[in-house]
């Protein structure tokens, strides 16, 4: 059986595939994707997709960093770069021999094309990307800084301009 974090981070990568011109996805669409691909109903799936699974969020008990937040109730998948708890020094993919043999070539078009790409908008929100404008401080009070902005802020959809 399909370990819990390999099934989130696999339908993820699907979704990516399936739709490039999307940025992120609901905690919804992957919670049913989730129900659709895997038939799973453990609760454990809903829970690596909203903590476990981030690479932002303090280890619980996971420290995997498979899953960037790049808002609330939306998820990515990691890439380099993206902020990362001190804590979290977990995997970023699945082992591609845990996985089904149909799920095998996302970890190549992970690892060839998706980290590669650049991020939408420009630049990535890295830490050292945004050291440039926030000054020497570090990557821990940055990730607070980040956070705290963008809980406070709402997301703008670029298709209503």
């Amino acid at each position: 059986m399909i370990r819990v974090a390999d099934e989130a981070w696999v339908v993820t990568a699907l979704l990516h595939r399936e739709h490039p011109e999307a940025e992120d996805f609901a905690l919804a669409e992957l919670n049913d994707r989730v129900q659709r691909e895997f038939q799973d109903r453990r609760p454990g799936v809903s829970q690596h997709l909203v903590s476990h699974c981030v690479a932002s969020n303090p280890r619980s008990p996971a420290q995997y960093r498979m899953l960037h937040e790049t808002a609330r109730g939306r998820r990515r998948l990691y890439r380099p770069g993206d902020p990362t708890h001190p804590e979290r020094k977990g995997k970023t993919h699945p082992d591609k021999d845990q996985l089904p043999p149909k799920y095998r070539p996302l970890i190549d078009w992970y690892l060839e094309d998706y980290i590669q790409r650049p991020i939408r908008g420009g630049e990535s929100s890295s830490p050292a990307t945004l050291l440039k404008f926030v000054g020497a401080i570090s990557a821990f009070d940055l990730q607070k800084m980040s956070e705290a902005i963008s809980s406070g802020c709402e997301r703008v959809d670029r298709n209503e301009w």
